[in-house]
């Protein structure tokens, strides 16, 4: 008999990046508004594209193929890309979030004010492939209204 093996929730996913997961987990539960703050660098840095530029790249990376999660809030749209990749990016005016920094994400099941996730992360652990970021990114540079 064949078994399937069932991903992660995404919510699981996320806050095993925590340093205790199940109490984590319970707050992001338990609390109404809806956002935890994770560290970031353990398992995923995040890259912040500022205003337009960030929220005309995260369609283009799904065209790219790269649907790992993206979040936007009012000011910057976060990328999570893999571990280190915060501390080798070298785009100008995009900043990256790594080891030893903290991020506040949104609920992945709920909508916060301000904070949204523009690609939910799925549980499996997929990241936004920092290649076709880049290339997105150029290309989004281009559309950005002067």
């Amino acid at each position: 008999m064949e078994s399937t093996r069932h991903p992660r929730s995404a919510l699981h996913w996320l806050s095993e990046a925590a340093a205790d997961p199940d109490t984590c987990r319970e707050a992001w539960e338990r609390t109404g508004c809806g956002l935890a703050l994770l560290p970031a660098g353990r398992h995923w840095d995040v890259l912040l594209a500022p205003g337009a530029l960030g929220l005309l790249t995260a369609p283009l990376l799904q065209h790219l193929g790269s649907p790992g999660p993206v979040y936007a809030d009012v000011a910057d749209t976060g990328f999570l890309v893999p571990v280190g990749t915060a501390a080798r990016w070298l785009g100008t005016g995009v900043r990256g979030i790594g080891a030893g920094t903290w991020v506040a994400l949104p609920h992945p099941a709920r909508r916060h004010h301000g904070l949204r996730w523009l690609t939910p992360p799925d549980g499996s652990g997929r990241l936004v492939d920092p290649v076709l970021l880049e290339l997105a990114l150029h290309d989004a540079a281009t559309r950005v209204p002067r």
